[in-house]
């Protein structure tokens, strides 16, 4: 058994190009989809709107002005210590409009900039390729990931990228977050992961299921493209990983949440398999959902299958059957209960430590794949003291609890885990409502949900606690 984490553990933290690098429409970026949705908040959702209106309030067009101030930024970063710094490359800042012939050069030239600041401290990139921000074009034109020739586009974003900067990013993810659209009774998750806008009286359920079929097969055939440029690439999924508890011990309450289960993690087994599981099939088949499936595709995926799996972990779920459920089948929207054993945040989101060993076992049990952390964090309210001081104990406790819990998981459960980076280690605008105010950062940053502010950066008491986590390799939390 191992006494501690390994010496080539990668600490470090994790944004998202759209939530923090502004700049949304200078130096020939196009319009993403994250850019026509406007502030929203604990109470009311976040408006897609067709295409940029005036009047409205866009938080990501400017979010925190990291494209014009990540050098100062990066150092933060070194300064904490980090090992590693995963971000993404926003899809239209290198093809504005995703159908475009050629690159925007001056997009790669920034990111050549800024892996080149990063690896000038030793910090890795980690580099997600589509975070939430795909063409907005792509929508208005293709109908997102609807259209089958999306899956081309998305390639020859990838490629382009894996040549430019393959000798400076070893580990990649293709989809952030791609299993969130099971949630397909609603707005947000098909949109940002899919550029999908649903229709009065479609059947979401199976546009989600063809979308994901067609993001699962871009994924696969970039995966094997960038093994051929970098034998050495490192390229992972991401899979958004919230565990699904039964209620009760009641049989049917257990079945309930094995089928959830199966339902919200489909995806990282095609991804690492290869091929749908069986039950998936059956379901399509019991509701003669026609797919357009082809045996190309089906080889394609058993050819593209991932290296590690990478994943978010903010809380868990737990679920009830419910009389009138046919075959256990999981409707996201409304099938998910609260869990009487936890607290959660102010944004109602289950607080659950023991959950994270749990995930990191349950993914090592199904999968056998090496395992990253790539997202971890506590969205909360910070207030800035007289002095200037901004202690975010909060945060530390819900960071270090859910550290000590990782560990176990290495140490006494044998987890093969490649690093562990916090989410939004910098504040940033919140996917989910779009919001300033939620933060999750260990560095404020002066600016709140109206856009008001100086952006001025400032460290807060998490960041002297984690550059002591980095220090000891963990061992003091």
């Amino acid at each position: 058994m191992a006494k501690g984490l390994s010496e080539k553990f990668l600490w470090g933290g994790a944004v998202a190009a759209h939530q923090l690098e502004g700049a949304w429409n200078v130096d020939g970026k196009g319009v993403s989809v994250a850019d026509v949705m406007t502030v929203g908040g604990v109470d009311r959702p976040r408006e897609i709107t067709k295409g940029v209106m005036a009047q409205k309030n866009y938080p990501n067009h400017e979010a925190i002005d990291f494209y014009h101030r990540y050098q100062s930024d990066i150092a933060l970063f070194a300064e904490m210590g980090f090992k590693c710094f995963r971000t993404s490359i926003a899809w239209s800042r290198i093809f504005p409009n995703g159908d475009d012939l050629e690159p925007n050069e001056v997009g790669l030239k920034f990111y050549d900039d800024l892996f080149d600041e990063c690896l000038k401290y030793n910090i890795e990139p980690i580099i997600t390729l589509s975070h939430f921000e795909m063409p907005f074009a792509l929508v208005e034109k293709y109908g997102g990931f609807r259209n089958r020739q999306t899956i081309d586009f998305f390639v020859k974003f990838a490629e382009v990228c894996f040549k430019r900067y393959q000798n400076k990013v070893k580990y990649w993810m293709t989809f952030n977050e791609i299993n969130n659209q099971a949630n397909y009774n609603e707005d947000f998750a098909p949109f940002t992961n899919s550029g999908i806008i649903y229709e009065t009286g479609e059947n979401r359920e199976a546009i989600m299921y063809q979308a994901a079929h067609y993001e699962l097969v871009a994924s696969a055939r970039a995966v094997k493209i960038g093994h051929q440029i970098n034998p050495d690439f490192e390229i992972g999924c991401m899979i958004a990983m919230c565990p699904i508890y039964p209620a009760t011990c009641h049989p049917k309450d257990i079945l309930m949440a094995q089928r959830a289960m199966a339902s919200r993690y489909y995806f990282a087994d095609v991804h690492v398999h290869g091929h749908y599981p069986t039950w998936l099939l059956n379901y399509w088949a019991r509701k003669d959902y026609q797919l357009d499936i082809t045996e190309q595709d089906l080889a394609e995926l058993e050819a593209g299958t991932v290296d590690y799996i990478g994943f978010s972990y903010y809380m868990s779920f737990a679920i009830a059957h419910q009389e009138n459920q046919a075959n256990f089948e999981y409707d996201e929207s409304r099938a998910l209960i609260r869990n009487e054993f936890l607290e959660a945040s102010d944004w109602g989101w289950q607080i659950d430590p023991e959950g994270l060993r749990y995930a990191l076992n349950w993914f090592t049990d199904m999968y056998h794949l090496p395992l990253f952390i790539v997202e971890n964090g506590f969205g909360a309210y910070d207030t800035v003291e007289k002095d200037g001081s901004i202690n975010d104990d909060y945060r530390i406790d819900y960071l270090k609890a859910h550290i000590s819990e990782m560990k176990k998981a290495v140490i006494e459960d044998g987890v093969d885990l490649i690093g562990y980076t916090p989410w939004g280690c910098i504040d940033l605008v919140s996917a989910g409502t779009g919001e300033m105010d939620k933060r999750y950062g260990f560095i404020y940053v002066d600016k709140n949900n109206a856009g008001e502010g100086t952006l001025e950066r400032s460290k807060k008491k998490s960041f002297d606690w984690y550059q002591a986590v980095i220090a000891t390799n963990g061992e003091q939390l």
